[in-house]
């Protein structure tokens, strides 16, 4: 317990800068919250240490016995520590306590030896506050001695040992379930909200093992019947049925979605910062903006890569556990790719990495992608950037030719790969990109650059003018520059870009969007006139209220007009003007009521279409 409490302080410590205007108090309540999910983890990574330590038998005194139990008390709480160590650094990738779908991310990963050893020498002040750990508890182990059986009559030791064993076990369970009540329900991630008044704060409380454990074959989604079947429809529907009058346009579409490419890394979004002196480090994509269609406010629709790709795809945004990874993955879908085929459009999706990577591969082929290009088809190990993938330059290089060859119209995507952990360009652009003000600056400029290449190489082809550009990230960065980045709004902002070289679409709206309002309006652009299925909007449509929908910490959140409503599925916890207040202090949820009723029956209808509908398999439109 000990040693799960400093992880908690060193988890807490090495995050700061994620929970600002954490007060003292504030922090101790969370400490001492934070020991009843540690006892349920301490009590389940030991249960094999206890069974054994408490058999009633006298052999358990041996010294082999105890020898063998001292090693498996090592092995098991070590690697417990790990986890709650390795969150440290995972956090601030994903803002919430590691989970088991962790263990299926990364399994199509095929550099985890080369990537285990970087994080390892890259972060190695992680790896000496481990080892550190792990000297304390076997100096602590070590103090301790155990002789017997102090009872030298056998009955009374075989007796005594059993009632005790009972003892033990109810104690156990007790401790396992968070209670002795008849009507106590095991605990789990929710209960941390009891003691949190900012839903960050969760995070402080839980401890990784403890995560893990609750969700290991678990679905956070569950049947929700707020409406009823017609009344949800009125509300709120993903069944897009067009009314548009034009005929549909054979524009191609190429979406480039960029790895880790916040919002605030383009000069054109942030001209008041550093009083009005930030430049940024997207040159070539602020120049891309003065002649594209841009929102002020766009969201992703989660934190991870797994979460961005259906998002942008398929228009299904992430609840926690990425789509692709939930039990719901084999759910028969539509997507840009698949509804686009039935028009006569080519096909494909081009990812750097090594095939499979991520998964999404599988997703391509359940989107009804054609074609995959990945590392395998690029065929030039000298350009592997040693851990990711194939650098972005030579990769969008390749990306442009290969579209030349395709029959239009075609629709095709681009996910990139060099903007990510550990930080590295290729060597000949180090002198032209210098270390920033965090890590990541020098791979967005380097990335910005190679986008530069791959548009004056594809402006020169005959697809080009006949074109639809859309780009947008898979998520925010982990290395947030300003404050009012890591907030509620901060960790979900991400540009979505439209572009046509004929300069059609232009401007920039003062609405929201998010990443799954992408295929819709892409759709609704060329004039779709079949019906489709979709959780977003058509941006082209004014008749839709613009609106934008994310989830971290268990917590619902909702963008509406100007206000963001932060919801934990039974009850709406914050309301907050995002616009005004950026740094979400000023909680309103008393003073606007009829703003949380509005903005609450539209969340719950949300939650309801997407948990049944993901349950009952119904993401197409029937026939």
């Amino acid at each position: 317990m000990l040693l799960f409490s400093l992880c908690r302080m060193g988890f807490y410590l090495y995050n700061t800068s994620f929970f600002p205007d954490m007060s003292m108090l504030t922090l101790v309540k969370l400490m001492l919250a934070g020991l009843r999910f540690d006892l349920v983890s301490v009590l389940y990574v030991n249960m094999l240490f206890i069974v054994l330590m408490v058999l009633p038998f006298k052999f358990r005194f041996n010294y082999g016995y105890q020898e063998f139990l001292k090693y498996t008390f090592f092995i098991t709480n070590g690697f417990a520590l790990a986890l709650n160590v390795s969150d440290f650094i995972y956090y601030k990738f994903t803002l919430r306590r590691t989970t088991a779908d962790v263990v299926k991310q990364f399994e199509n990963e095929q550099n985890l030896e080369g990537l285990f050893f970087q994080f390892l020498v890259d972060y190695w002040y992680a790896l000496l506050f481990w080892l550190l750990l792990i000297v304390v508890m076997v100096v602590l182990y070590n103090r301790v001695r155990i002789w017997g059986p102090q009872t030298k009559n056998s009955i009374v030791f075989y007796i005594s040992s059993v009632l005790l064993l009972a003892v033990i076990a109810f104690l156990t369970v007790g401790g396992i379930r968070g209670g002795f009540r008849h009507s106590t329900r095991p605990i789990t991630l929710s209960n941390a909200g009891e003691y949190v008044s900012d839903p960050r704060d969760i995070s402080i409380v839980l401890n990784t093992p403890f995560t893990i454990i609750r969700t290991i074959g678990r679905t956070k989604v569950q049947p929700v019947n707020f409406f009823s079947s017609e009344e949800v429809e009125k509300i709120y529907s993903p069944v897009h049925y067009p009314k548009d009058s034009l005929a549909f346009e054979k524009k191609n579409v190429v979406v480039l979605i960029l790895e880790s490419f916040s919002k605030e890394f383009f000069g054109t979004f942030n001209k008041e910062k550093d009083n009005g002196t930030y430049k940024g480090y997207t040159p070539f994509l602020d120049s891309l903006i003065e002649h594209s269609l841009t929102y002020e406010y766009s969201f992703a629709n989660g934190r991870k890569s797994i979460d961005g790709l259906p998002s942008v795809i398929s228009s299904i945004p992430s609840l926690g556990v990425p789509y692709f990874l939930s039990p719901y993955s084999g759910n028969k879908i539509n997507s840009l790719a698949s509804l686009l085929k039935t028009k006569g459009y080519h096909t494909s999706f081009f990812h750097g990495a090594p095939n499979g990577s991520m998964g999404f591969k599988a997703f391509m082929n359940l989107a009804g992608v054609d074609s995959y290009y990945g590392m395998t088809e690029y065929d030039n190990d000298d350009d592997f950037d040693g851990l990711w993938g194939i650098w972005d330059d030579k990769f969008l290089d390749f990306y442009a030719s290969k579209l030349n060859e395709f029959p239009q119209p075609f629709m095709s995507s681009f996910f990139s790969v060099s903007s990510h952990h550990p930080f590295k360009i290729p060597d000949v652009y180090k002198d032209k990109f210098k270390e920033g003000r965090v890590p990541i600056s020098k791979c967005i400029e380097y990335t910005d650059y190679s986008l530069k290449q791959f548009f004056a190489k594809a402006s020169k082809m005959p697809w080009y003018q006949n074109t639809l550009f859309v780009i947008t990230a898979d998520h925010t960065s982990s290395n947030a520059i300003f404050d009012d980045h890591r907030t509620a709004w901060g960790f979900f902002s991400v540009p979505v870009i439209f572009f046509t070289p004929d300069q059609s679409l232009s401007g920039r709206k003062q609405e929201i969007i998010q990443q799954i309002d992408i295929m819709p309006s892409v759709l609704g652009h060329l004039h779709y006139d079949k019906p489709y299925f979709a959780y977003g909007r058509n941006v082209f449509n004014e008749e839709v209220e613009p609106f934008a929908f994310n989830y971290k910490d268990n917590i619902y959140q909702l963008f509406e007009r100007d206000f963001l409503l932060i919801f934990d599925g039974k009850q709406s916890l914050g309301l907050y003007n995002f616009k005004q207040d950026k740094m979400i202090t000023n909680n309103l949820l008393k003073q606007y009521p009829d703003v949380v009723q509005r903005m609450e029956v539209k969340m719950k209808a949300f939650i309801q279409q997407y948990n049944n509908r993901m349950i009952e398999d119904k993401l197409t439109v029937t026939k």
